[in-house]
């Protein structure tokens, strides 16, 4: 290893690295614009100059690489000179718009003119003014702000994989620009937003409505996918105002989704906040006492067999546990948390989890993708993939509808007869599986959901028992989920009892009258027109799809809206915090089935939020293990038997409305139909992009 000497200190430092990052390892800052560690090295901007010794000028620190015996030095006249006389050279064109930029308070470049820039000009030119770009309807642009650190342009060709920014022109000339004056088409696009050093880019939606030092900042956990990213929620009052991303190396690193970054205001829009009741065919709004009274007479001697229950997508951990506590009370035997009908028995823990685990992702030689696609499903999901492809050489193929997924993937097929040749070793790919050092192959959501779905996760099983996908160090089974509340609903057993129904039972039992009552806890997806004259008892926050079906209405607390936890698709146990209350009348799903319970005269004894969480830990333990991964065991699982012809086919048709909250999102719904669509924009908001 190199040995570097650092403003008079020596020090041992990995050999291969930059003297920006032997001057991190040493604790000394050093400031930079277009520098990102998780980008390709750019030394755009120079802000970054150091001396080093023999050398007859400033050194860009972010593009040397350390020598062994190198000499140097942070803190000298010549560096502090050439800093200030950089931030002068950005500063010549910029307009200086502090105080109605959005980027106040969290400006790179306000932050290191203060420590590092001059106090005055020497340039009295006119300032250069270059025309604002329309982006879509995502990011406004300020373009007479940009410094070309090239920060966003590197973000969407390296980790998004769709290169629609690029620089033009040369010089005092050069402009950021998307060529073609359009929407940006990433799932990942609003991540430039923070990447941005200065105020050239700002989230739309959220741009002139608050101050960053008005906010209210609280950690917590997106529940828009089954990936589980870490985020931050600002807030001011009660509304949430803006989402950003949280560092987490094993999960989502410093990114998150559009979907998870914009949807946030859904939460404003077609909110239950008071119970309803249904009174000679009209919901009326009702107090909590109307609603449970209504709900215990219509349940009064009705037995359990004729009582069923339904979890939705974004059900916290602690609303299914009472759940499955309120239904065994109830004696009821039908309960199923699999709102797509998947066909996996929770008997296996091996067989419902991520078992590569998402950072594991890039230790894989060789991927098959089975009936999903990743771009939509799992955005984070994909950037790992195309990360793994660009840096390690990770090979895709896939068995499944063709779509661009940002990196190359040979595909095999849309059949599961593919997949069936494949575990019998008949298909070429076989060869490759059986070559491949750390194998592992992706089963999606949609592709265990089919009438045949047992039978592909049988298939799945035998090819990873026959070219040993799971070993003592590794286990390349993974199933991607679609939904946050799916692997916490497995883990607690929200599927069918002895003698119970699933999904299509219930749905069948109801139509034929033999289901007469059914709770929905924000179960918007399932087929409403099959429920026919049954009780329906919709447990929700908006207003979407089951809740005009329902008899009574329980007004519940979105996932920013209370203390509460959730399941990635990788079996992590994450912890969401309240940011704001509950609107109105609604409450926290769980306090409402304790209460509920004690309505009905089967009392569940959990109090608080802390006994709910020891009961959590009973029924599952690895539910008390907040942010860590158990490996699951492996086993058997899945059903053998005939596979259909039929093509695999991904759930997720629109990306930007998935779930009621991002049905209620006006962004979301612009986004679809501007992105998705090829809607025009409006030209009066592509007219106020030029200025």
């Amino acid at each position: 290893m190199p040995k570097v000497t650092i403003d008079g200190k020596e020090y041992e430092v990995p050999a291969g690295i930059t003297v920006f990052q032997a001057c991190e390892l040493a604790g000394i800052e050093i400031p930079h614009f277009c520098y990102h560690p998780r980008l390709n090295i750019a030394g755009n901007c120079r802000m970054c100059l150091v001396e080093v010794e023999k050398s007859p000028k400033p050194v860009a620190s972010c593009a040397m690489p350390v020598m062994d015996g190198m000499v140097i030095r942070t803190d000298t006249p010549m560096v502090h000179k050439a800093r200030r006389g950089v931030l002068e050279f950005l500063l010549i064109n910029h307009p200086l718009d502090c105080p109605i930029c959005d980027q106040g308070g969290e400006c790179d470049l306000q932050d290191l003119t203060l420590f590092y820039g001059p106090d005055h000009s020497r340039y009295r030119e006119n300032k250069r003014a270059v025309a604002d770009k329309y982006l879509g309807p995502l990011i406004s642009t300020h373009m007479t702000r940009c410094i070309h650190c090239t920060r966003c342009i590197r973000f969407l060709t390296e980790v998004a994989g769709v290169p629609e920014l690029g620089g033009v022109h040369r010089g005092e000339h050069m402009e950021i620009t998307n060529y073609i004056e359009r929407a940006l088409t990433s799932e990942l696009q609003g991540n430039i937003i923070d990447l941005c050093p200065v105020g050239a880019l700002n989230s739309k939606p959220y741009e002139y409505r608050a101050r960053s030092w008005e906010l209210r900042k609280t950690e917590s956990v997106d529940v828009m996918d089954a990936v589980g990213a870490n985020i931050r929620v600002d807030s001011r009052g009660n509304e949430v105002m803006r989402i950003l991303p949280r560092l987490h190396e094993e999960v989502n690193e410093e990114w998150i989704s559009d979907r998870s970054r914009f949807a946030c205001d859904g939460l404003k829009y077609r909110r239950l906040d008071v119970p309803m009741v249904r009174r000679q065919g009209r919901l009326e709004e009702a107090d909590w006492r109307e609603a449970f009274r209504a709900i215990r007479d219509r349940l009064a001697g009705l037995s359990g067999d004729r009582i069923a229950f339904v979890v939705g997508d974004l059900a916290c951990c602690e609303s299914m546990l009472l759940v499955r506590e309120l239904a065994a009370r109830l004696e009821c035997p039908h309960l199923d948390c699999r709102q797509l009908g998947e066909k996996l028995s929770g008997r296996v823990r091996a067989e419902y989890l991520f078992n590569t685990t998402i950072a594991g992702i890039e230790r894989a030689d060789l991927c098959l993708l089975v009936g999903t696609n990743p771009r939509w499903e799992a955005p984070l999901v994909n950037a790992r993939i195309r990360k793994a492809w660009r840096l390690a050489g990770l090979e895709v193929a896939r068995i499944g509808c063709p779509f661009d997924l940002t990196y190359p993937v040979e595909h095999l097929g849309d059949s599961p007869t593919v997949l069936e040749a494949v575990a019998e070793g008949r298909h070429p790919f076989a060869r490759r599986l059986e070559a491949a050092e750390r194998p592992m192959l992706v089963l999606g959501a949609g592709a265990v959901a089919r009438p045949d779905g047992a039978a592909i996760l049988h298939l799945a099983h035998r090819i990873a028992e026959r070219y040993g996908l799971v070993r003592e160090d590794w286990n390349g089974f993974n199933l991607l989920h679609l939904a946050a509340a799916r692997v916490g609903g497995l883990e607690l057993g929200l599927v069918p009892g002895e003698g119970g129904r699933d999904l299509a039972g219930i749905l069948e039992g109801a139509a034929r009258g033999e289901i007469e009552a059914l709770f929905l806890l924000g179960a918007d997806e399932i087929d409403l027109d099959r429920l026919a004259d049954a009780f329906v008892v919709y447990l929700g926050t908006h207003g979407d799809r089951a809740a005009p079906r329902a008899d009574v209405i329980l007004p519940g607390a979105a996932y920013t809206e209370k203390n509460a936890t959730w399941v990635n698709t990788e079996g992590r146990p994450q912890r969401g915090r309240l940011a704001v209350f509950p609107p109105g009348e609604a409450r926290e799903d769980w306090k409402i089935l304790r209460a509920l319970s004690e309505a009905l005269d089967r009392t569940v004894p959990l109090d608080t939020v802390a006994q709910v969480r020891a009961r959590m830990a009973e029924v599952a333990p690895t539910l008390s293990m907040v942010d860590a991964v158990e490996p699951a065991e492996w086993g058997p699982f899945g059903e053998p038997g005939p596979v259909s012809d039929a093509p695999f086919v991904s759930p997720v048709r629109d990306f930007y409305l998935t779930n009621p909250i991002t049905r209620a999102s006006p962004t979301m719904r612009r986004c679809s139909r501007e992105i998705l669509h090829g809607e025009a924009p409006p030209e009066e908001e592509v007219a106020l992009s030029h200025g």
